[in-house]
């Protein structure tokens, strides 16, 4: 059985992260399957969802740590081509990935105790982020 939902998430730029976690949890539950796979898919080429601590801390490591790699104000063919200023924004979202495929059995995801499900941000401005969650399973 697949059951497909989609949702938004209002995000602040370049940085913010949104914790999805028990929006895909309460979608697990009541797809009313007992286990199998749930993934969750950002639309869009500026952003991007991962595993990781949702603590505000870790979230400022992760920032830091992504700026050192594609620094916002470095030279980026992508600002030439288009005329804007989101060159990072896409070169972070090629690292980090659209996606995050997550086992859940007897209804619960399998995550760690100190794991959850994290929408990221890296346009340079705010956007409504359209995200899907697919459940797979039986």
């Amino acid at each position: 059985m697949v059951r497909t939902i989609a949702s938004h998430a209002e995000t602040t730029g370049q940085g913010d992260a949104v914790d999805l976690t028990g929006a895909v949890a309460a979608a697990v539950r009541t797809a009313t399957l007992n286990s199998g796979t749930v993934t969750v898919f950002v639309v869009g080429s500026t952003a991007g969802v991962t595993a990781i601590e949702f603590e505000p801390g870790v979230v400022a490591d992760l920032g830091r740590s992504l700026e050192q790699i594609a620094p916002r104000r470095a030279p980026y063919q992508h600002h030439q081509r288009w005329g804007d200023d989101n060159g990072s924004a896409h070169v972070r979202a090629g690292l980090v990935g659209p996606s995050l495929t997550v086992p859940f059995a007897d209804g619960r995801l399998l995550l760690g105790q100190w794991q959850q499900i994290v929408l990221l941000e890296f346009d340079t401005r705010p956007r409504r982020r359209e995200y899907v969650i697919q459940i797979v399973g039986e």
